[in-house]
């Protein structure tokens, strides 16, 4: 367990500090951030533009971290120094052009729509991500732990959102975060997504 700590420290280190470059770092530092998780205690999902936008990445979120999730997020095609919304949510389906077939916030506890930090709030509620001045985010936050495999608050097969406008953390149900930009399905890490 020490050492799986261990790994996952440098990893968050790498994704805290040396993603906020240019893309290519990003990606660089991505790959190398991933190298240093055990993605067997991991969940991925690789997320796609809906229609009519360009919005596109990762998100890799990393189990037991002190009691908590940590969330690393790499996006690109966003319009610069833009605010978005970013939430998991019921469905892990990105079928229809607009993503609406991914439903509502994840909320398997019945709580009320706020920030990631928020005692009640939804399972799904990852609060808001900026992009840079070349419309990429590359960040790695936590949230209070949510589970991958098991558990009420269990997030394999749910969809992941990115927003076209910042979520106000307080309209309910859902922030008045607008369309949806971006959608992903969650799964199980692999050693492949290390590679």
């Amino acid at each position: 367990m020490t050492a799986l700590r261990t790994s996952i420290a440098l990893a968050l280190g790498l994704a805290g500090g040396a993603l906020l470059g240019s893309a290519s770092a990003g990606t660089d530092a991505m790959k190398e951030a991933l190298k240093n998780i055990d993605m067997t205690r991991a969940a991925v999902a690789d997320l796609a533009s809906t229609k009519g936008n360009d919005a596109a990445g990762t998100v890799v979120f990393v189990d037991d971290i002190e009691g908590r999730t940590a969330v690393h997020l790499w996006l690109t095609g966003l319009t610069p120094n833009s605010t978005h919304g970013f939430h998991i949510h019921e469905n892990g389906d990105c079928s229809a052009p607009d993503a609406t077939s991914a439903g509502g916030h994840f909320n398997p506890t019945g709580m009320p729509h706020s920030g990631r930090e928020t005692p009640k709030r939804h399972a799904g509620d990852l609060g808001n991500v900026t992009a840079d001045a070349k419309g990429i985010v590359t960040t790695r936050f936590t949230v209070p732990r949510l589970e991958i495999g098991a558990g009420k608050t269990d997030i394999l097969g749910r969809g992941v959102i990115v927003h076209a406008k910042a979520d106000d953390l307080k309209s309910q149900p859902s922030g008045d975060a607008g369309a949806r930009i971006a959608c992903g399905v969650i799964r199980r890490g692999t050693a492949a997504d290390a590679s």
